[in-house]
């Protein structure tokens, strides 16, 4: 399966709960980003590869503050999601309109970041979705600057490598390690259809027991 399909697919059919529950079937029990980062649209779904960034905190103005950061997004890549990394930075909103604008028009399918943003309203109206743990409406420069890109970066408690998949709904954001990506689509696949039966059958009146005895899902 294509990535583009596969992603449609899982913002079509699964959610956080199985993919993570799936994940600790596997032995992958460490894959769920921190509760604080959340969808600026509850309503959003997103599936994608990641594409890290790694931001830190400065304390002066540099002379080319956005080198590192114009380089990034203008490399997303389509299917990309972006991992903005701040290591939980409250100094600056590393993202923005114009970065999801331009992420977007690049075939990004959204941002995740464990810090700030800025500009919620434009973002919205764009709908591109972006998670982060906040808002601020100060600019990056002089407050933060991007160091590197495309490398392993620790978000939200999560170590995540350039294209692992990741998902991310309302109820919070899972990483998936790309080895094991149709595998795991699989697996939850399978208990999304146990999950479903269950609950059928518990609504014609059946015990929780009784379906759980059957299909082994809670």
């Amino acid at each position: 399966m294509k990535d583009q399909e596969l992603f449609d697919n899982m913002c079509e059919k699964l959610y956080s709960a199985v993919i993570s529950d799936t994940l600790d079937q596997l032995g992958y029990r460490n894959q769920v980003m921190r509760e604080n980062i959340n969808p600026i649209d509850p309503a959003w779904i997103v599936a994608g590869r990641a594409k890290t960034i790694l931001s830190v905190d400065i304390h002066h103005l540099p002379e080319d503050p956005y080198t590192k950061e114009i380089e990034a997004v203008d490399s997303v890549k389509p299917g990309e999601i972006v991992i903005g990394c701040t290591n939980e930075s409250r100094q600056n909103g590393l993202w923005g309109e114009l970065l999801s604008t331009a992420s977007k028009m690049r075939g990004g399918r959204g941002a995740i970041v464990d810090g700030l943003i800025r500009d919620t309203a434009k973002i919205l109206e764009l709908g591109f979705p972006v998670f982060a743990t906040g808002t601020k409406p100060v600019d990056s420069q002089g407050r933060g600057i991007v160091i590197d890109y495309d490398i392993p970066v620790l978000c939200g408690g999560v170590m995540v490598h350039p294209g692992d998949v990741i998902f991310g709904d309302r109820d919070g954001i899972v990483v998936i390690p790309g080895a094991i990506i149709d595998e795991v689509f699989q697996l939850a696949m399978d208990k999304v259809t146990r999950e479903n039966h269950t609950r059928d059958e518990l609504l014609e009146g059946y015990t929780l027991r009784q379906v759980y005895d059957k299909y082994g899902v809670l």
